[in-house]
């Protein structure tokens, strides 16, 4: 027998069961889905999983009740603000050192180029993760592949 322990479950294994033999399986996580949450279906989820969008968005998103109230607006209005954030970024580098030169020293340039493509890999990375969020709110579950 195989133990299946999502990543958050506690050391305790409160959320850890035997997936073969015993008719009980955890939830399953698709690819791409956020470390932090809970898998979708796991008590809680699309509480946990509208506050990990919202952290992913301009704290102002948390003040439009439209936002707060439907996640699946949240969900898109949150890939397209991550998704915005990639094109910005992208746009950015073949700009900043020309935009910057002359106006900073050379070193705090290349520290902003740095911070550009730091935050460029991490938009990146999130984009995928909030899809995966917007499926499963959309009550879409991809079958685990074996």
């Amino acid at each position: 027998m195989r133990l299946v322990r999502h990543p958050k479950a506690s050391a305790s294994g409160a959320r850890a069961a035997l997936s073969m033999g015993t008719g009980r399986e955890s939830p399953w996580t698709p690819p791409g889905w956020p470390a932090s949450l809970p898998p979708p279906d796991a008590d809680g989820w699309e509480k946990a999983a509208q506050d990990w969008l919202l952290d992913q968005c301009p704290p102002e998103y948390r003040l439009h009740e439209v936002l707060r109230r439907h996640p699946l607006v949240l969900g898109r209005f949150t890939r397209w603000h991550v998704a915005g954030g990639i094109d910005g970024h992208e746009r950015a580098l073949g700009l900043v050192r020309a935009d910057l030169a002359g106006l900073v020293a050379p070193e705090v340039v290349e520290a902003a180029v740095v911070t550009l493509e730091r935050e460029l890999q991490r938009l990146r990375c999130v984009l995928p993760q909030v899809t995966a969020v917007e499926d499963a709110l959309r009550g879409h579950r991809p079958r685990p592949r074996l």
